[in-house]
């Protein structure tokens, strides 16, 4: 019997998976094979991202030990010596005496170029190679605007993408398992080998907030379609509520298909699903038709005359605003959540965003790199289209001069003050009414309330009123300057 190796890379599940019924119908004997190769591409995943992937491993194996099979893992380390990743790919296929190998695409610039290359040196030594859309609900060269280009903006690629029509899952029946062999190989490693999972334990809360599994994952989604999607657009904005899907790290891993949410709602799907919720996913699939078309993106912004707007780098404002300290309750209760459960409401992303790249004049390249290794869900589209958004430099973008009021902000989206006094703790019992500018409070309500502004809490970073004129002031510089 032929034996296939199946890579499984951001598609952490055996459900609607191309790849293995590919080769359950060929008749093949199937290796499952996960790699980690420390380092393989400039956006390596994340700290956060590692303790998802680690618990989504584990997770996977359990599913194929169900099927009768057992989850190979086996990691690269560049700084060993062992060579370039395609002749450790190679050695491994000969080892495990491989016919075949499929994997589902990746779309990060260096990986496209790396597997290019891959496919290439594999079918040269006789390999059968196939891969498979197994992350995207379409691929992203595939959609094109009327001038047969891509597409720059969100809604025009939203209506036209509406049109299209999504594959449907990938069925394996339960006589196609009962026939599936599994390889047997007495080689690779355990995930924690891997060591994927921090050494000091920064990670605790995560474990209070998330079930990295499948299982929590489906359950998650049988919630929005059961009715919270229909209420989605009146509770989304509002960061005290559970009322997102809170899916996207099991989208970023695969463990859940984006096919098998977007037909999830194929007996609900109303108007008001489709603004509101699915609209969400059709925004990801944006922003990896972005990521392939403008592979620079993630350092470079897609408007390029915006690499000479004149950012002001400043260590202790980045270090403020990373420890959720800038004196702006929303902003600190954003930067808290992220530190304690990985994730930050979408809402409050955008207004901790605006604050850095406004107020603060710094770079959105920092705030994408720092999401990028905090966040459970870190995706690099997503991550770049929404940095790049924020920073006014990106396709589709809000302009540079709509700059968010974090007082306003806080009071439209937190009135009741419930997500700042879950974050920020010594602010419990200020009043709603000075809650998001606890510096208008009169000293002897602050005294009363617990606060001393400098030492229990900080005192704003920068005013709005100067951090919004410092904005404008740098941005009508680089209009100046173009």
């Amino acid at each position: 019997m032929k034996r296939c190796i199946i890579w499984f890379r951001k598609d952490l599940r055996i459900t609607d998976h191309p790849g293995i019924a590919h080769a359950i119908s060929n008749g093949y004997e199937i290796l499952p094979l996960f790699l980690w190769d420390e380092g393989e591409h400039r956006w390596q995943e994340g700290a956060a991202s590692r303790w998802w992937l680690h618990h989504a491993l584990k997770d996977l194996d359990q599913q194929i030990q169900q099927r009768g099979g057992k989850l190979v893992v086996s990691g690269f380390d560049r700084g060993e010596g062992a060579g370039c990743f395609s002749e450790w790919l190679v050695e491994l296929m000969r080892e495990y005496g491989a016919d075949a190998i499929y994997w589902g695409r990746r779309y990060e610039p260096e990986i496209i170029e790396r597997d290019k290359f891959l496919k290439t040196r594999l079918l040269d030594l006789g390999f059968e190679v196939k891969s498979f859309n197994t992350h995207l609900l379409m691929e992203p060269h595939t959609i094109k605007n009327k001038s047969g280009t891509h597409f720059k903006v969100f809604t025009p690629f939203w209506k036209h993408s509406l049109t299209q029509k999504v594959a449907l899952l990938t069925e394996i029946s339960e006589d196609a398992w009962e026939g599936v062999t599994w390889s047997e190989v007495d080689m690779g490693c355990d995930v924690d080998a891997l060591r994927l999972l921090p050494e000091l334990d920064w990670d605790r809360g995560f474990y209070k907030h998330w079930r990295p599994g499948r299982a929590a994952g489906l359950e998650r989604l049988a919630e929005m379609v059961h009715g919270k999607a229909k209420v989605y657009q009146g509770t989304r904005d509002t960061p005290s509520v559970d009322g997102t899907s809170q899916l996207s790290a099991y989208l970023q891993w695969g463990q859940i298909s984006a096919r098998e949410v977007y037909h999830a709602f194929g007996g609900v799907y109303n108007d008001e699903v489709e603004k509101g919720y699915l609209r969400q996913l059709f925004w990801r699939e944006f922003s990896y038709h972005l990521l392939f078309h403008a592979p620079h993106s993630p350092e470079k912004p897609l408007r390029p005359e915006y690499d000479t707007f004149p950012w002001e780098r400043n260590e202790e404002y980045l270090d403020a605003w990373r420890r959720g300290m800038t004196g702006f309750p929303i902003v600190d209760a954003g930067m808290r959540q992220l530190w304690e459960t990985g994730w930050m409401h979408n809402r409050v992303r955008m207004i901790v965003g605006s604050l850095l790249v406004k107020h603060l004049l710094q770079d959105w390249r920092e705030g994408a790199s720092w999401f990028w290794d905090t966040l459970v869900d870190a995706d690099l589209a997503n991550n770049t289209m929404g940095w790049q958004w924020i920073g006014g430099c990106g396709a589709d973008a809000s302009p540079y001069f709509r700059i968010f009021n974090p007082i306003i902000q806080g009071e439209k989206f937190d009135s009741d003050g419930s997500y700042v006094r879950r974050y920020c703790p010594e602010l419990k019992d200020v009043p709603n009414k000075y809650l998001h500018q606890p510096w208008e409070m009169p000293a002897l309500e602050l005294a009363a309330a617990g606060v001393t502004l400098g030492k229990t809490y900080p005192h704003p970073i920068i005013s709005h009123v100067d951090g919004r004129a410092k904005a404008l002031d740098a941005y009508a510089t680089f209009k100046l300057n173009l």
